[in-house]
């Protein structure tokens, strides 16, 4: 396979019109600032997850931003792989549709991700995605008054293409997965993700953190998740229902749990040790954080609601090996 990284983005791909707004660089490289998207999938036949992390980090002391990332590659039967690329200069801004990260060799945009480090070749184009799902209010994205901020552009996004691990060669069809942004100030002081598709356009986000200013770091984790199950979002207000879910991370498993009005979520993750990767990530302030991160995660999801005096189980969902998920913590 030979990627294409220059290539435009093809016509005809279905985008949501809101999800395309989301795409483009928000920060435009100000001091201080870090801007994240990152693409993560399994492929139904083999059970391979693959993550594909672009960021640009414009440092506090006013140096010059860099563009770089990563690509992990998680098979069933192998140790999993981490190829990085960059730093390098960032590309200029793209307008909407256009590539919103680009290097010499790796380039993404709303419709194509493709790339060459390493041993690993990529070029992947990304269909469907649904409309945004706001794991942070629309509100908090829109205004940049946190420290941080994130939402899902494509939470249900397909990806047919290559991925090609040295001489092996995956073919991905309609692999189902999501595109993902995250913008501000850097990584928060310890946090838990997940990302897990339901089926059917049903998808759990859930980012679980400490923040790192002075005087919430001390706080416990502050959960804030949407569940679109059905075609409709909950809870209504991420943020406002935060305090009302608690979150307890940890390595091999974490959990989250909580009650919003008649609902009441549990959710169990696993991450197996032999089928993660740990990896350094530096805020613009210079302060590093290690994440540990598969793409092979395993999750129980139960949604219960209350009838009279009594719960019944709305949803239950179990994914062996299918969901994404990440720990991160500091030094």
């Amino acid at each position: 396979m030979t990627p294409r990284p220059s290539d435009p983005p093809e016509k005809g791909h279905a985008i949501d019109p809101e999800a395309e707004r989301l795409y483009p660089a928000r920060l435009r490289g100000r001091s201080g600032r870090l801007e994240v998207w990152y693409a993560t999938l399994t492929d139904p036949l083999t059970g391979t997850g693959v993550w594909i992390h672009h960021e640009v980090v414009a440092p506090a002391d006013g140096g010059p931003p860099r563009a770089l990332g990563w690509v992990c590659v998680f098979p069933p039967d192998a140790p999993a792989l981490t190829e990085r690329f960059g730093p390098h200069e960032p590309a200029g801004p793209g307008g909407s549709g256009e590539p919103y990260f680009g290097t010499p060799h790796v380039t993404a945009s709303p419709t194509v991700l493709s790339g060459d480090a390493g041993t690993v070749r990529w070029h992947l184009d990304v269909t469907e995605g649904g409309a945004p799902l706001y794991t942070f209010p629309r509100w908090a994205w829109r205004t940049k008054v946190l420290p941080a901020a994130q939402v899902v552009a494509a939470p249900t996004a397909a990806f047919t293409g290559v991925v090609e691990v040295g001489g092996r060669r995956l073919e991905l069809t309609a692999a189902p997965g999501a595109v993902a942004r995250i913008a501000g100030h850097g990584n928060g002081r310890r946090w838990g993700w997940l990302h897990a598709d339901l089926g059917g356009g049903d998808v759990l986000e859930v980012v679980a953190a400490v923040a790192k200013r002075p005087g919430m770091r001390r706080l416990p984790p502050l959960p804030l998740l949407q569940l679109r199950a059905g075609g409709h979002d909950w809870p209504t207000d991420p943020l406002l229902a935060a305090p009302l879910f608690t979150a307890r991370l940890g390595l091999p498993e974490w959990s989250v749990d909580g009650r919003v009005g008649r609902r009441r979520l549990r959710v169990q993750v696993r991450q197996e040790p032999g089928e993660c990767v740990e990896l350094g990530y530096t805020d613009p302030d210079g302060t590093t954080a290690t994440c540990t991160n598969t793409e092979r995660a395993s999750a129980e999801i139960v949604v219960e609601r209350r009838e009279g005096r009594r719960f019944r189980v709305e949803h239950h969902w179990t994914l062996d090996r299918t969901a994404h998920a990440e720990i991160g913590t500091r030094p």
